[in-house]
């Protein structure tokens, strides 16, 4: 499906993500299959990987109803509990208008311009810079924000991550990483299940026979043969599901990364339509470039964020792209310019460093004045008294002498 335009890339990408979903659901089956295959070995250790092979295409004709039921009903409860983890997990909770006028006025601005239902508005106390959507429906639409991007931001920067955010609910991206992340947590946990289950019969096992119970001291020995045959099948079906695992799990997280990736920058490039402020959408990037880790969030929720700053290794599980490819983009279609990288903050550790030199200023500041031919002997200045206001009314500032109320006379600080 070619793309031309912004709305094309977007139906474009709604395509392909809606294939790579049915291909992520798929997985579950593969984890079905992989899990048949090391029943069948433990329930028989004496068949040949061709008769495993057969039996676990079986078992998985067998358990694809309760597969698919169990896979939907994951879904279900998600559906309807998702947001309620999301906020046990980061400690969301709403706000209203009169707790956060500023932004439930900015997000609203926004809501109105272009007629997008108002999504909830929900504060997190949290020193990090980051925002992300959630919700399934309308009635589930929900923007939460860090307190920490409400101070370091302004108005024009708050707004064009809110943009942001609003173009993830509208392109109907929320409800796909949330649905991928919904299966990908089914296939990460069946896969580490069937993983354990591989790990304790590997330890169990023994005499080249993969049932946990049974012993080679009882098999005759003019079937020695078939024992070690059907002893090496064993062993070749374990390797095949366990590579069935891995390899399903780690289709199910590009499958995952993929989505997200493809996704930041059409919603950078939403944000500036919504806003018509590029240069607001890069500042709001560069402000929190490197600030964004939310402490306690899992690895779920911190793929929902507007950045993700736990890199993988070499790049290749990075859930983001990277600040900078975002900024060059906008630079480069939407016109807008780039400041340049912020300084990273300063760590707490240097925080008494960068006190020191008040500290100095202190024990170099100037000696005090000298007070006249008065002073005690040991060197330390008697401040002269305040004189006495006289009838006419005269304060200290009177040039006129007076013994009386000024004992220092005229060599007294002037």
């Amino acid at each position: 499906m070619a793309a031309y335009g912004l709305y094309t890339h977007i139906a474009s990408n709604k395509f392909r993500s809606m294939l790579l979903l049915a291909g992520l659901f798929a997985l579950v089956y593969v984890l079905v299959f992989a899990g048949a295959l090391v029943a069948e070995v433990v329930t028989d250790g004496n068949q040949t990987v061709a008769d495993y092979l057969n039996r676990g295409f079986h078992d998985l004709i067998v358990a694809f109803p309760f597969a698919t039921i169990a896979a939907v009903a994951w879904i279900v409860i998600a559906y309807f509990f998702h947001q309620s983890m999301i906020d046990a997990v980061t400690g969301g909770h709403d706000v209203s208008r009169q707790e956060e006028p500023r932004l439930y006025n900015l997000l609203e601005n926004l809501c109105i311009s272009r007629g997008i239902t108002m999504p909830k508005l929900k504060i997190m106390d949290s020193p990090a810079l980051n925002a992300f959507a959630t919700g399934l429906n309308p009635r589930q639409y929900a923007v939460t924000v860090t307190t920490g991007l409400l101070k370091a931001l302004d108005d024009q920067e708050i707004e064009a991550v809110l943009g942001h955010e609003l173009t993830h609910i509208k392109n109907g991206d929320v409800q796909l990483m949330v649905v991928a992340v919904i299966i990908a947590g089914v296939v990460g946990f069946f896969g580490e299940l069937f993983f354990r289950l591989f790990t304790n019969l590997s330890w169990s096992s023994g005499g080249g026979s993969w049932s946990s119970g049974s012993s080679s001291s009882s098999r005759s020995s003019s079937s020695s043969s078939d024992s070690k045959n059907s002893g090496g099948g064993a062993v070749i079906v374990i390797i095949i599901a366990v590579v069935l695992i891995v390899v399903a799990w780690l289709v199910s997280q590009v499958v995952k990364l993929a989505l997200s990736r493809s996704r930041e920058y059409l919603a950078d490039a939403g944000s500036v339509e919504l806003t018509k402020n590029p240069d607001a959408m890069i500042s709001a990037l560069r402000k929190i470039e490197g600030r964004g880790e939310l402490p306690g969030a899992t690895s779920a929720v911190m793929e929902l964020c507007l950045d993700n700053p736990r890199e993988g290794f070499s790049d290749l599980f990075a859930t983001h792209p990277s600040v900078q490819s975002r900024v060059d983009a906008l630079v480069k279609f939407a016109g807008g310019h780039d400041p340049g990288p912020l300084p990273p903050p300063p760590d707490e550790t240097e925080q008494p460093a960068a006190q020191e030199p008040e500290a100095d200023q202190q024990d170099t500041a100037p000696p005090p004045l000298p007070q006249g031919p008065w002073n005690d002997t040991g060197g330390r200045a008697i401040p002269p008294p305040v004189p006495a206001p006289s009838a006419s009314g005269t304060a200290a500032g009177n040039p006129l002498p007076n013994p009386i109320g000024n004992p220092m006379g005229p060599w007294g600080r002037h």
